[in-house]
Protein backbone atom coordinates (compact mmCIF):
# COMPACT_ATOMS: atom_id res chain seq x y z
CA UNK A 1 0.00 0.00 0.00
CA UNK A 2 1.30 3.22 -0.97
CA UNK A 3 2.19 5.51 1.96
CA UNK A 4 -0.18 8.64 2.53
CA UNK A 5 2.00 11.84 2.09
CA UNK A 6 2.98 13.57 5.17
CA UNK A 7 2.18 17.31 4.11
CA UNK A 8 1.96 19.51 0.85
CA UNK A 9 5.57 19.08 -0.93
CA UNK A 10 5.18 15.54 0.35
CA UNK A 11 2.31 15.58 -1.87
CA UNK A 12 3.53 17.47 -4.99
CA UNK A 13 6.84 15.21 -5.00
CA UNK A 14 5.15 12.27 -5.12
CA UNK A 15 2.39 13.13 -7.85
CA UNK A 16 5.94 14.61 -9.85
CA UNK A 17 7.37 11.34 -9.65
CA UNK A 18 4.53 9.73 -10.92
CA UNK A 19 3.67 11.82 -14.01
CA UNK A 20 7.62 11.22 -15.03
CA UNK A 21 8.49 14.54 -14.24
CA UNK A 22 11.60 13.93 -12.38
CA UNK A 23 13.23 10.19 -11.95
CA UNK A 24 15.19 11.69 -8.69
CA UNK A 25 13.94 14.55 -6.65
CA UNK A 26 17.28 16.63 -6.01
CA UNK A 27 16.63 19.29 -2.91
CA UNK A 28 19.39 21.89 -1.38
CA UNK A 29 19.88 23.35 1.90
CA UNK A 30 21.26 26.74 1.15
CA UNK A 31 22.19 28.29 4.07
CA UNK A 32 24.05 32.13 4.30
CA UNK A 33 27.35 31.57 6.57
CA UNK A 34 26.77 35.01 8.57
CA UNK A 35 25.85 33.14 11.71
CA UNK A 36 25.09 29.95 13.41
CA UNK A 37 21.91 27.97 12.39
CA UNK A 38 18.95 27.54 14.76
CA UNK A 39 15.77 25.78 15.19
CA UNK A 40 14.15 27.25 12.01
CA UNK A 41 17.02 25.96 10.08
CA UNK A 42 17.02 22.68 11.33
CA UNK A 43 13.35 22.13 10.53
CA UNK A 44 15.12 23.13 6.99
CA UNK A 45 17.66 20.81 7.00
CA UNK A 46 15.51 18.05 8.56
CA UNK A 47 12.81 18.78 5.25
CA UNK A 48 15.49 18.77 2.04
CA UNK A 49 17.80 16.63 3.56
CA UNK A 50 14.51 13.81 4.91
CA UNK A 51 12.61 14.40 1.08
CA UNK A 52 15.70 13.26 -0.55
CA UNK A 53 16.16 9.99 2.08
CA UNK A 54 12.47 9.19 1.60
CA UNK A 55 12.74 8.84 -2.35
CA UNK A 56 16.31 7.96 -2.82
CA UNK A 57 17.25 11.02 -3.99
CA UNK A 58 20.59 13.82 -3.85
CA UNK A 59 20.18 17.04 -1.41
CA UNK A 60 23.34 19.39 -1.35
CA UNK A 61 24.93 21.35 1.40
CA UNK A 62 25.67 24.59 -0.58
CA UNK A 63 26.24 27.85 1.22
CA UNK A 64 24.99 31.05 -0.30
CA UNK A 65 28.62 33.00 0.43
CA UNK A 66 27.65 36.04 -1.69
CA UNK A 67 28.17 38.84 1.19
CA UNK A 68 31.97 39.10 1.79
CA UNK A 69 31.56 41.42 4.80
CA UNK A 70 29.00 39.46 6.75
CA UNK A 71 30.33 35.75 5.91
CA UNK A 72 33.11 33.80 7.84
CA UNK A 73 34.53 30.78 7.71
CA UNK A 74 33.84 30.07 11.33
CA UNK A 75 30.11 30.02 10.12
CA UNK A 76 30.71 27.64 7.12
CA UNK A 77 32.64 25.32 10.21
CA UNK A 78 30.14 25.33 12.11
CA UNK A 79 27.20 24.78 10.26
CA UNK A 80 28.58 21.68 8.35
CA UNK A 81 28.99 20.43 11.92
CA UNK A 82 25.17 21.21 12.93
CA UNK A 83 24.17 19.32 9.42
CA UNK A 84 26.75 16.35 10.52
CA UNK A 85 25.32 16.40 13.67
CA UNK A 86 21.79 15.85 13.15
CA UNK A 87 22.77 12.34 11.45
CA UNK A 88 22.29 13.64 7.41
CA UNK A 89 24.68 13.12 4.42
CA UNK A 90 24.73 15.45 1.65
CA UNK A 91 25.41 14.31 -2.29
CA UNK A 92 27.65 17.24 -2.82
CA UNK A 93 29.18 20.40 -0.54
CA UNK A 94 29.48 23.66 -2.54
CA UNK A 95 29.50 27.21 -2.10
CA UNK A 96 27.76 30.26 -4.68
CA UNK A 97 31.32 30.86 -4.75
CA UNK A 98 32.35 28.57 -6.94
CA UNK A 99 29.52 29.72 -9.67
CA UNK A 100 30.87 33.37 -9.62
CA UNK A 101 32.41 33.34 -13.12
CA UNK A 102 29.28 31.46 -14.34
CA UNK A 103 27.05 33.84 -12.58
CA UNK A 104 28.72 36.94 -14.11
CA UNK A 105 29.12 35.29 -17.82
CA UNK A 106 25.17 34.73 -17.21
CA UNK A 107 25.22 38.79 -16.12
CA UNK A 108 27.18 39.50 -19.63
CA UNK A 109 24.23 37.15 -21.33
CA UNK A 110 21.82 39.15 -19.97
CA UNK A 111 23.00 42.69 -20.71
CA UNK A 112 23.76 41.10 -24.40
CA UNK A 113 20.36 40.40 -24.31
CA UNK A 114 19.36 44.20 -23.70
CA UNK A 115 17.98 42.94 -20.22
CA UNK A 116 20.40 44.21 -17.74
CA UNK A 117 21.92 47.22 -17.80
CA UNK A 118 24.94 49.18 -15.59
CA UNK A 119 23.40 52.22 -13.37
CA UNK A 120 24.89 55.01 -11.81
CA UNK A 121 22.21 56.16 -9.39
CA UNK A 122 23.22 55.59 -6.19
CA UNK A 123 21.30 53.46 -3.29
CA UNK A 124 19.45 56.00 -2.04
CA UNK A 125 18.32 57.22 -5.30
CA UNK A 126 17.62 53.94 -6.22
CA UNK A 127 15.39 53.66 -3.21
CA UNK A 128 13.96 56.98 -3.90
CA UNK A 129 13.10 56.29 -7.69
CA UNK A 130 11.67 52.62 -6.57
CA UNK A 131 7.96 53.98 -5.58
CA UNK A 132 5.44 52.14 -3.22
CA UNK A 133 3.02 49.49 -3.84
CA UNK A 134 0.51 52.74 -4.55
CA UNK A 135 3.09 54.67 -6.15
CA UNK A 136 4.96 53.35 -9.86
CA UNK A 137 8.67 53.40 -9.79
CA UNK A 138 10.76 55.87 -12.18
CA UNK A 139 13.04 55.05 -14.85
CA UNK A 140 16.80 55.14 -14.16
CA UNK A 141 18.30 57.67 -16.60
CA UNK A 142 20.85 55.07 -17.60
CA UNK A 143 18.18 52.42 -18.10
CA UNK A 144 18.71 52.54 -22.08
CA UNK A 145 22.14 53.24 -22.46
CA UNK A 146 23.72 51.09 -25.07
CA UNK A 147 24.36 47.70 -24.37
CA UNK A 148 28.24 47.92 -25.40
CA UNK A 149 28.50 50.73 -22.51
CA UNK A 150 27.41 48.62 -20.12
CA UNK A 151 29.39 45.85 -21.39
CA UNK A 152 32.23 47.61 -20.79
CA UNK A 153 31.28 49.42 -17.75
CA UNK A 154 30.37 45.85 -16.16
CA UNK A 155 33.96 44.60 -16.71
CA UNK A 156 35.38 47.56 -15.30
CA UNK A 157 33.08 46.92 -12.60
CA UNK A 158 34.67 43.84 -12.20
CA UNK A 159 38.48 45.23 -12.60
CA UNK A 160 37.96 47.01 -9.63
CA UNK A 161 38.28 50.50 -11.87
CA UNK A 162 34.89 52.04 -9.29
CA UNK A 163 34.43 52.77 -6.04
CA UNK A 164 32.02 50.88 -3.77
CA UNK A 165 28.22 52.52 -4.39
CA UNK A 166 29.10 54.00 -7.52
CA UNK A 167 27.82 51.97 -10.13
CA UNK A 168 24.78 48.34 -10.05
CA UNK A 169 24.02 46.15 -12.34
CA UNK A 170 20.52 45.94 -12.31
CA UNK A 171 17.52 44.22 -14.68
CA UNK A 172 15.59 45.73 -17.02
CA UNK A 173 11.65 44.72 -16.30
CA UNK A 174 9.75 46.65 -15.37
CA UNK A 175 9.51 49.88 -13.31
CA UNK A 176 5.62 49.79 -12.93
CA UNK A 177 5.16 46.19 -12.09
CA UNK A 178 2.88 46.07 -8.80
CA UNK A 179 5.91 43.22 -7.79
CA UNK A 180 8.34 45.89 -5.94
CA UNK A 181 10.76 42.78 -6.25
CA UNK A 182 10.57 42.98 -10.19
CA UNK A 183 11.33 47.14 -10.56
CA UNK A 184 14.81 46.42 -12.05
CA UNK A 185 16.28 45.30 -9.09
CA UNK A 186 19.94 45.40 -8.51
CA UNK A 187 21.68 42.11 -9.98
CA UNK A 188 25.28 43.14 -9.31
CA UNK A 189 27.05 45.71 -7.38
CA UNK A 190 30.30 46.63 -6.48
CA UNK A 191 32.52 45.67 -3.22
CA UNK A 192 35.85 45.96 -2.35
CA UNK A 193 36.00 43.03 0.55
CA UNK A 194 37.80 39.74 1.24
CA UNK A 195 36.18 36.76 0.41
CA UNK A 196 37.02 33.94 2.83
CA UNK A 197 37.29 31.61 0.06
CA UNK A 198 38.43 33.98 -3.09
CA UNK A 199 39.95 36.45 -1.49
CA UNK A 200 40.44 39.90 -3.63
CA UNK A 201 39.43 37.89 -6.96
CA UNK A 202 36.26 39.72 -7.33
CA UNK A 203 34.64 43.30 -6.87
CA UNK A 204 31.85 42.83 -7.83
CA UNK A 205 29.01 40.80 -5.95
CA UNK A 206 25.90 39.24 -7.26
CA UNK A 207 22.75 39.56 -4.82
CA UNK A 208 20.58 36.71 -3.20
CA UNK A 209 17.65 36.75 -5.68
CA UNK A 210 20.27 36.46 -8.92
CA UNK A 211 22.93 33.50 -7.46
CA UNK A 212 19.54 31.72 -5.83
CA UNK A 213 17.87 30.57 -8.99
CA UNK A 214 21.30 29.95 -11.23
CA UNK A 215 22.80 27.68 -8.46
CA UNK A 216 19.26 26.13 -8.53
CA UNK A 217 19.44 25.78 -12.43
CA UNK A 218 23.54 24.72 -12.47
CA UNK A 219 22.55 21.95 -9.69
CA UNK A 220 19.57 21.06 -11.35
CA UNK A 221 17.30 21.18 -8.36
CA UNK A 222 14.45 19.44 -9.00
CA UNK A 223 12.14 21.05 -5.48
CA UNK A 224 13.59 24.30 -4.20
CA UNK A 225 12.16 24.84 -0.66
CA UNK A 226 11.89 28.45 0.61
CA UNK A 227 9.96 29.91 3.48
CA UNK A 228 7.15 32.28 2.74
CA UNK A 229 9.24 35.45 2.82
CA UNK A 230 10.49 34.36 -0.59
CA UNK A 231 7.35 34.36 -2.29
CA UNK A 232 6.87 37.57 -3.56
CA UNK A 233 10.64 36.79 -4.98
CA UNK A 234 9.75 33.65 -6.85
CA UNK A 235 8.46 35.72 -9.94
CA UNK A 236 12.03 37.36 -10.32
CA UNK A 237 13.53 34.05 -9.93
CA UNK A 238 11.54 32.36 -12.77
CA UNK A 239 11.97 36.22 -14.91
CA UNK A 240 16.03 35.43 -14.49
CA UNK A 241 16.01 31.72 -15.75
CA UNK A 242 13.40 32.36 -18.79
CA UNK A 243 15.79 35.23 -19.73
CA UNK A 244 18.25 33.14 -19.62
CA UNK A 245 16.66 30.16 -21.37
CA UNK A 246 17.76 27.39 -19.02
CA UNK A 247 16.60 24.96 -16.60
CA UNK A 248 14.06 26.42 -14.50
CA UNK A 249 13.88 24.20 -11.01
CA UNK A 250 10.55 24.57 -9.00
CA UNK A 251 10.18 26.97 -6.14
CA UNK A 252 7.63 25.98 -3.47
CA UNK A 253 7.31 28.43 -0.69
CA UNK A 254 6.37 27.23 3.19
CA UNK A 255 6.07 28.76 6.46
CA UNK A 256 8.93 29.47 8.70
CA UNK A 257 9.32 27.77 12.30
CA UNK A 258 9.01 30.18 15.23
CA UNK A 259 9.10 28.53 18.49
CA UNK A 260 7.41 30.12 21.60
CA UNK A 261 9.57 32.20 24.10
CA UNK A 262 12.52 32.08 22.11
CA UNK A 263 13.58 33.62 18.71
CA UNK A 264 14.66 32.85 15.28
CA UNK A 265 16.32 35.53 13.54
CA UNK A 266 20.20 35.67 12.95
CA UNK A 267 20.07 39.36 13.21
CA UNK A 268 18.03 39.56 16.47
CA UNK A 269 20.61 36.80 17.90
CA UNK A 270 23.76 38.33 17.30
CA UNK A 271 22.32 41.39 18.93
CA UNK A 272 21.70 39.17 21.67
CA UNK A 273 25.45 37.56 21.71
CA UNK A 274 27.19 41.27 20.97
CA UNK A 275 25.61 42.85 23.54
CA UNK A 276 26.19 39.99 25.65
CA UNK A 277 23.21 38.86 26.73
CA UNK A 278 24.65 35.26 26.58
CA UNK A 279 27.78 33.78 26.66
CA UNK A 280 27.95 33.07 22.39
CA UNK A 281 26.31 31.56 19.46
CA UNK A 282 26.18 28.19 21.49
CA UNK A 283 25.02 29.61 24.77
CA UNK A 284 22.99 26.29 26.22
CA UNK A 285 19.88 28.96 26.42
CA UNK A 286 20.24 29.69 22.91
CA UNK A 287 17.92 28.27 20.27
CA UNK A 288 20.64 27.44 17.80
CA UNK A 289 21.41 24.11 16.85
CA UNK A 290 24.97 24.52 18.88
CA UNK A 291 23.08 25.85 21.65
CA UNK A 292 20.82 23.20 21.92
CA UNK A 293 23.33 20.40 21.31
CA UNK A 294 25.22 21.92 24.39
CA UNK A 295 21.92 22.07 26.65
CA UNK A 296 21.45 18.58 26.16
CA UNK A 297 19.15 17.64 23.12
CA UNK A 298 19.23 15.20 21.25
CA UNK A 299 19.46 15.39 17.70
CA UNK A 300 16.73 12.10 17.55
CA UNK A 301 14.59 14.54 19.63
CA UNK A 302 15.15 18.01 17.31
CA UNK A 303 14.23 15.34 13.97
CA UNK A 304 11.35 14.28 15.61
CA UNK A 305 9.98 17.63 16.64
CA UNK A 306 10.40 18.80 12.90
CA UNK A 307 8.55 15.99 11.78
CA UNK A 308 5.61 16.43 14.21
CA UNK A 309 5.34 20.49 13.85
CA UNK A 310 4.74 19.36 10.14
CA UNK A 311 4.70 22.09 7.24
CA UNK A 312 2.44 24.90 6.97
CA UNK A 313 1.80 27.80 4.35
CA UNK A 314 1.21 30.67 6.71
CA UNK A 315 2.96 31.65 9.65
CA UNK A 316 2.45 30.52 13.52
CA UNK A 317 4.00 29.98 16.90
CA UNK A 318 5.18 26.88 18.08
CA UNK A 319 4.59 26.14 21.57
CA UNK A 320 7.90 25.56 23.16
CA UNK A 321 6.26 22.38 24.97
CA UNK A 322 6.02 20.91 22.12
CA UNK A 323 10.15 21.00 21.48
CA UNK A 324 10.49 19.73 25.14
CA UNK A 325 8.33 16.94 24.80
CA UNK A 326 10.42 15.41 22.41
CA UNK A 327 13.16 15.77 24.04
CA UNK A 328 11.96 14.19 27.14
CA UNK A 329 10.18 11.54 25.37
CA UNK A 330 13.77 10.70 23.36
CA UNK A 331 15.80 10.75 26.78
CA UNK A 332 13.34 9.01 28.84
CA UNK A 333 13.82 6.36 26.82
CA UNK A 334 17.86 6.74 26.21
CA UNK A 335 19.37 8.27 29.19
CA UNK A 336 20.67 6.90 32.22
CA UNK A 337 19.57 7.41 35.38
CA UNK A 338 22.05 8.70 37.93
CA UNK A 339 21.10 10.61 41.32
CA UNK A 340 22.61 13.83 42.22
CA UNK A 341 21.44 16.58 44.96
CA UNK A 342 21.31 20.35 43.62
CA UNK A 343 20.64 22.07 47.11
CA UNK A 344 22.79 19.72 49.70
CA UNK A 345 21.02 19.24 53.20
CA UNK A 346 23.73 16.89 55.55
CA UNK A 347 21.82 14.01 56.68
CA UNK A 348 23.56 11.64 59.59
CA UNK A 349 22.13 8.49 60.32
CA UNK A 350 22.98 8.23 64.18
CA UNK A 351 22.00 4.07 64.35
CA UNK A 352 24.24 3.64 61.40
CA UNK A 353 27.86 1.90 62.24
CA UNK A 354 30.65 4.95 61.54
CA UNK A 355 32.55 2.92 59.08
CA UNK A 356 30.52 0.76 57.69
CA UNK A 357 29.88 1.33 53.54
CA UNK A 358 27.44 -0.66 52.16
CA UNK A 359 27.06 -1.31 47.57
CA UNK A 360 23.25 -0.86 47.22
CA UNK A 361 21.89 -1.65 43.44
CA UNK A 362 20.29 0.73 41.54
CA UNK A 363 18.35 0.40 38.07
CA UNK A 364 20.38 2.53 34.69
CA UNK A 365 17.06 3.34 33.17
CA UNK A 366 13.69 1.42 33.91
CA UNK A 367 12.45 1.72 30.20
CA UNK A 368 15.58 0.26 28.65
CA UNK A 369 16.53 -3.32 30.89
CA UNK A 370 19.81 -3.51 28.08
CA UNK A 371 21.05 -0.79 30.21
CA UNK A 372 21.89 -3.01 33.26
CA UNK A 373 22.11 -1.84 36.71
CA UNK A 374 25.02 -0.13 39.31
CA UNK A 375 26.36 -0.14 42.61
CA UNK A 376 25.93 2.80 44.72
CA UNK A 377 27.79 3.85 48.02
CA UNK A 378 25.78 3.94 51.05
CA UNK A 379 26.81 5.27 54.84
CA UNK A 380 25.79 6.69 57.67
CA UNK A 381 26.63 10.76 56.37
CA UNK A 382 24.30 11.32 53.05
CA UNK A 383 23.16 14.59 51.65
CA UNK A 384 19.35 14.75 50.17
CA UNK A 385 17.59 18.05 49.21
CA UNK A 386 16.87 21.06 51.16
CA UNK A 387 13.57 21.03 49.64
CA UNK A 388 12.83 17.35 50.35
CA UNK A 389 12.55 18.35 54.77
CA UNK A 390 10.15 21.55 56.36
CA UNK A 391 10.39 21.53 59.70
CA UNK A 392 6.36 22.34 59.71
CA UNK A 393 5.37 20.59 56.81
CA UNK A 394 1.71 20.60 55.53
CA UNK A 395 -0.36 17.85 55.35
CA UNK A 396 0.29 17.16 51.96
CA UNK A 397 3.95 17.17 52.21
CA UNK A 398 5.06 13.61 52.11
CA UNK A 399 9.04 14.22 52.43
CA UNK A 400 11.05 14.29 55.69
CA UNK A 401 9.58 16.66 58.44
CA UNK A 402 10.14 15.76 62.46
CA UNK A 403 8.99 12.41 63.16
CA UNK A 404 8.30 11.72 59.57
CA UNK A 405 9.52 8.63 58.29
CA UNK A 406 10.39 8.33 54.22
CA UNK A 407 12.07 6.19 52.03
CA UNK A 408 15.46 6.87 50.50
CA UNK A 409 15.21 5.30 46.16
CA UNK A 410 17.01 1.97 46.48
CA UNK A 411 17.96 1.96 49.91
CA UNK A 412 16.23 2.23 53.46
CA UNK A 413 13.25 4.15 55.33
CA UNK A 414 14.54 6.45 57.39
CA UNK A 415 12.81 8.84 60.64
CA UNK A 416 13.71 12.36 61.77
CA UNK A 417 14.52 12.66 64.89
CA UNK A 418 16.45 16.28 65.32
CA UNK A 419 17.05 19.34 63.62
CA UNK A 420 20.14 20.80 63.91
CA UNK A 421 20.60 24.89 63.21
CA UNK A 422 22.99 27.51 62.75
CA UNK A 423 23.58 30.47 64.80
CA UNK A 424 20.68 32.29 62.51
CA UNK A 425 18.46 29.51 62.83
CA UNK A 426 19.36 28.06 59.60
CA UNK A 427 18.80 24.39 59.28
CA UNK A 428 22.32 22.48 58.54
CA UNK A 429 22.06 19.14 59.18
CA UNK A 430 18.76 16.56 60.35
CA UNK A 431 19.24 13.06 62.30
CA UNK A 432 17.78 10.52 61.09
CA UNK A 433 17.61 6.67 62.12
CA UNK A 434 16.50 3.80 59.96
CA UNK A 435 15.23 0.39 59.69
CA UNK A 436 18.01 -2.52 58.47
CA UNK A 437 14.87 -4.47 57.64
CA UNK A 438 13.54 -1.83 55.08
CA UNK A 439 16.82 -2.32 52.91
CA UNK A 440 15.50 -2.07 49.30
CA UNK A 441 12.67 0.02 50.22
CA UNK A 442 10.19 -2.10 51.22
CA UNK A 443 9.07 -2.94 55.17
CA UNK A 444 8.49 -6.75 56.01
CA UNK A 445 6.29 -5.62 58.33
CA UNK A 446 4.03 -4.07 55.52
CA UNK A 447 3.73 -0.65 56.16
CA UNK A 448 4.21 1.60 53.97
CA UNK A 449 5.45 5.25 53.08
CA UNK A 450 3.92 7.75 50.87
CA UNK A 451 7.76 10.02 50.33
CA UNK A 452 10.58 8.84 48.07
CA UNK A 453 13.46 10.90 47.99
CA UNK A 454 17.15 10.84 46.46
CA UNK A 455 20.43 11.15 48.00
CA UNK A 456 23.70 10.53 48.16
CA UNK A 457 26.29 8.98 50.44
CA UNK A 458 28.76 11.82 51.86
CA UNK A 459 31.91 10.40 52.13
CA UNK A 460 31.83 9.59 47.96
CA UNK A 461 29.94 12.04 46.28
CA UNK A 462 31.60 14.50 43.79
CA UNK A 463 31.20 18.11 43.10
CA UNK A 464 29.68 19.75 40.47
CA UNK A 465 28.10 22.89 39.62
CA UNK A 466 25.13 22.79 37.88
CA UNK A 467 23.38 25.08 35.09
CA UNK A 468 19.65 25.32 35.28
CA UNK A 469 19.00 26.46 32.00
CA UNK A 470 15.82 27.62 31.33
CA UNK A 471 13.58 29.44 28.71
CA UNK A 472 15.07 32.61 27.30
CA UNK A 473 12.09 34.79 27.44
CA UNK A 474 9.78 35.67 29.75
CA UNK A 475 6.85 35.69 27.27
CA UNK A 476 5.71 33.60 24.17
CA UNK A 477 6.48 36.23 21.47
CA UNK A 478 8.80 38.84 21.96
CA UNK A 479 8.57 40.65 19.56
CA UNK A 480 4.66 40.53 19.24
CA UNK A 481 5.09 42.91 22.34
CA UNK A 482 4.94 46.70 22.78
CA UNK A 483 8.42 47.06 24.13
CA UNK A 484 11.86 46.16 23.14
CA UNK A 485 12.28 42.40 23.31
CA UNK A 486 15.26 42.99 25.20
CA UNK A 487 12.77 43.63 28.08
CA UNK A 488 11.84 40.40 28.17
CA UNK A 489 14.60 38.31 28.43
CA UNK A 490 14.40 35.41 31.36
CA UNK A 491 16.74 37.15 34.03
CA UNK A 492 16.26 32.94 35.69
CA UNK A 493 16.67 31.62 32.01
CA UNK A 494 20.33 29.93 33.78
CA UNK A 495 20.83 29.95 37.53
CA UNK A 496 24.59 28.14 38.20
CA UNK A 497 24.56 26.76 41.53
CA UNK A 498 27.73 25.55 43.11
CA UNK A 499 29.11 22.60 45.31
CA UNK A 500 26.31 20.45 44.16
CA UNK A 501 26.58 16.31 44.93
CA UNK A 502 26.45 13.94 42.62
CA UNK A 503 27.44 10.58 42.37
CA UNK A 504 30.89 9.20 41.65
CA UNK A 505 29.68 7.47 38.29
CA UNK A 506 28.87 11.16 36.69
CA UNK A 507 32.63 11.44 37.09
CA UNK A 508 32.99 9.16 33.84
CA UNK A 509 30.78 10.43 31.97
CA UNK A 510 32.37 11.98 28.60
CA UNK A 511 31.37 15.58 27.43
CA UNK A 512 27.94 15.81 25.79
CA UNK A 513 26.46 12.18 27.56
CA UNK A 514 22.95 12.77 28.80
CA UNK A 515 21.48 11.31 31.66
CA UNK A 516 18.55 11.74 33.92
CA UNK A 517 19.15 12.99 37.76
CA UNK A 518 16.63 11.12 39.26
CA UNK A 519 13.19 13.76 40.26
CA UNK A 520 15.29 16.81 39.06
CA UNK A 521 15.06 16.39 35.24
CA UNK A 522 17.52 15.50 32.23
CA UNK A 523 20.75 16.81 32.61
CA UNK A 524 24.05 17.08 29.75
CA UNK A 525 27.90 17.24 30.80
CA UNK A 526 29.18 20.32 29.13
CA UNK A 527 30.62 20.21 26.31
CA UNK A 528 32.96 22.68 27.01
CA UNK A 529 33.26 24.30 30.05
CA UNK A 530 33.73 20.75 31.88
CA UNK A 531 36.44 18.31 32.59
CA UNK A 532 38.31 15.91 34.92
CA UNK A 533 38.85 18.53 37.74
CA UNK A 534 35.70 20.62 37.42
CA UNK A 535 32.69 18.91 36.54
CA UNK A 536 30.14 21.33 34.45
CA UNK A 537 26.32 20.07 34.16
CA UNK A 538 23.61 21.76 31.91
CA UNK A 539 20.10 21.12 32.32
CA UNK A 540 18.39 19.91 29.63
CA UNK A 541 14.77 20.10 30.60
CA UNK A 542 12.70 19.60 33.65
CA UNK A 543 10.69 16.15 34.08
CA UNK A 544 7.46 18.13 33.75
CA UNK A 545 6.37 21.13 31.97
CA UNK A 546 7.24 23.40 35.10
CA UNK A 547 5.89 26.55 32.09
CA UNK A 548 2.74 25.27 32.50
CA UNK A 549 2.16 25.38 36.05
CA UNK A 550 3.76 28.79 36.19
CA UNK A 551 1.41 30.12 33.65
CA UNK A 552 -1.95 28.43 35.54
CA UNK A 553 -0.57 30.86 38.62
Amino acid sequence: MEEKPKHFIDTIIQDDLKSGKHDTVITRFPPEPNGYLHIGHAKSICLNFGLAETYNGKCNLRFDDTNPIKEEAEYVKSIIEDVQWLGFEWNELLYASDYFQAMYDFAQDLIQKDKAYVCELTPDEIRATRGSLKEPGQNSPHRNRPVEESVDLFQRMKNGEFPNGSMTLRAKIDMLHPNLNMRDPIIYRILHASHHRTGTDWCVYPMYDWAHGLEDSIEKITHSLCTLEFEDHRPLYDWFLLALGVYKPQQIEFARLNVGYTLTSKRKLMELVEEGHVTGWDDPRMPTISGMRRRGFSPEAIRAFSDKVGLAKRDTVTDMALLEFCVRDDLNKSAARVMGVLNPLKVVITNYPEDQVEELEAINNPEDPEMGKRKISFSRELYVEQNDFMEDPPRKFFRLGPGREVRLRYAYFITCNDVIKDEDGNVVELHCTYDPETKGGSAPDGRRVKGTIHWVSAEHAIDATVRLVDRLFTVEDPLAQENDFHNYINPDSMVELKNCKVEPEVKSFKPETRFQFERLGYFTIDRWDSDTEDLVINRTVTLRDSWAKKNRK
